[in-house]
């Protein structure tokens, strides 16, 4: 081992590791834009201020060894981003259609941001909220709502898109597809929000659409047309997505009950007041049936034992009706350390270790998100901690997508150890530039020691998933090793064979 004292050498490893033995897990978060939940703090911030709160949430988020930011894009007919198509957002500055000043474009800084930092960037959109609390809405409103006023209903406080009308659709699909040409996201997303949670009392306005548009289902089937307006949505959605960028994942996130056993066989041990299929419309099952999505991603926010939805009923009811779907646990992180269920409140476990420990016994549920992300800034219960001692120690992928395509990337080439200033190091590489479906956009880096097995599996020897080209170190880090492994990763997050080297 003298030798390399004096020689730096490089050779590329031919690993034996297989795609499905490296570690895989979700472990995404959040950021509501929605009234500032989440982000910006305020709607008075100025440009650095948004740009510095963003930067905080994800250094946040990797240092918990989260690989997946859902960003709120669209709140409602609304943009964080430069849309060709609706105003900026109010929640940006306080006021509609008013740039950020100085200018700059949010969508396109924390996309940027999230990929230096190796993690996914899913973009989450509301298909169907156009105005919320639309009596208050303030001057300057959205002028679609006056150039196309049969587009849209009132219901309750809010102003929706007419799902039933098919420019409508259209018009979403416009609105999908200028955001996946322009922008390098790693995902569209949808929440629970399609038809909308109904009011007591109060009718969905819809009688026009549907006589004008019901064709077949008129006039005695209007939740079955319902129903089939938002399946032909997701359906043409996903093509528009994989037409655009094949490699950009399709996934949402429905409310946990699909429907109640009572009202069918097929449904929930579970007593929901409202579910997807009977509500929202949201026949989830059949869009999982017809491989439309990437993951599904049920909201289980619910606590273990809670009657009317065990949050252990329905998680395993999704992990028996997801079709080989990439499956993930939305986790209700917002109610940890809550003081309206006992709960929710800390006695030997936090309901959300309790909850995590039996994901993890369940093969095919692949990981978590959490909402949202300012629980994490209140750390009830010293849950950030409790994560990544506990849980998220190491740093891990996300789960494969697009599984019909491999999209496997070229190793990484030029390898390199060079000293820097201030007894800096940095291990850079080059890759090999190829189409987008196979290019690397992140890397795993490992460490071990020169008399220690290489073993890829080994997640504890990964020190970093970085989406630069290169990473930094002190001379305290190169004690723990001086034998590093590189292995690219596409953006179906799909693996190369690994480079290593030795310094």
């Amino acid at each position: 081992m003298k030798n390399y004292l004096v020689l730096i050498l490089f050779f590329i490893y031919q690993s034996t590791f297989s795609q499905q033995n490296i570690g895989r897990e979700f472990r995404g978060v959040w950021i509501a834009t929605k009234e500032n939940i989440d982000w910006p703090s305020s709607k008075s911030l100025t440009t650095e201020q948004q740009k510095k709160e963003i930067i905080e949430l994800l250094d946040l988020f990797k240092s918990l060894n989260f690989n997946a930011i859902i960003f709120q894009i669209r709140p409602s007919a609304d943009a964080f981003y430069n849309s060709k198509y609706e105003p900026w957002s109010s929640y940006l500055s306080g006021e509609n259609d008013k740039a950020p000043a100085p200018y700059y474009d949010p969508l396109a800084f924390i996309i940027s941001e999230t990929h230096k930092r190796g993690m996914e960037f899913h973009a989450w959109l509301n298909p169907y909220r156009a105005i919320v609390n639309y009596k208050k809405f303030q001057s300057n409103p959205f002028p679609l709502t006056y150039e196309k006023p049969e587009w849209f209903i009132n219901y309750g406080k809010n102003k929706y898109f007419d799902p039933g009308i098919p420019e409508v659709r259209s018009y979403t699909n416009s609105i999908v597809a200028d955001i996946v040409q322009n922008y390098d996201v790693d995902a569209i997303h949808f929440d629970d929000y399609f038809y909308p949670y109904k009011i007591a009392k109060e009718k969905f306005p819809d009688e026009a659409s549907f006589k004008e548009f019901g064709g077949k289902f008129y006039p005695k089937h209007v939740d079955d047309w319902r129903r089939n307006n938002v399946n032909l949505i997701i359906e043409e959605l996903y093509t528009t997505i994989k037409t655009i960028k094949p490699w950009v994942q399709f996934g949402i996130s429905p409310f946990g009950v699909w429907r109640n056993k009572n009202v069918d066989p097929k449904g929930s041990d579970t007593q929901a007041g409202q579910t997807n299929y009977d509500d929202l419309y949201a026949d989830v099952l059949f869009w999982l049936k017809n491989k439309w999505l990437d993951y599904v991603l049920p909201q289980d926010y619910w606590h273990i034992g809670f009657k009317k939805a065990d949050y252990i009923k329905v998680a395993r009811w999704w992990s028996e009706n997801n079709f080989d779907t990439n499956l993930y646990i939305g986790q209700g992180m917002y109610r940890l350390g809550s003081n309206k269920s006992k709960a929710w409140k800390k006695e030997n476990k936090t309901e959300i270790e309790k909850q995590l420990d039996f994901n993890r016994s369940i093969s095919n549920i692949n990981g978590s998100a959490y909402f949202s992300a300012k629980s994490f800034f209140k750390n009830p219960l010293g849950i950030n901690d409790i994560l990544k001692k506990e849980y998220y120690s190491n740093v891990i992928l996300p789960p494969s997508t697009n599984h019909n395509q491999k999209f496997t990337p070229e190793a990484v080439i030029n390898v390199k150890f060079t000293k820097e200033k201030n007894k800096i190091f940095k291990l850079s590489w080059d890759i090999i530039p190829e189409n987008k479906e196979k290019e690397a956009n992140k890397f795993l880096v490992y460490q071990f020691k020169s008399d220690e097995m290489v073993d890829l599996d080994k997640q504890s020897k990964i020190i970093e998933l970085t989406g630069h080209k290169f990473i930094e170190m002190s001379k305290k880090d190169l004690k723990n090793g001086n034998v590093f492994h590189i292995i690219a990763v596409s953006r179906n997050n799909n693996i190369s064979t690994s480079a290593q080297y030795i310094k």
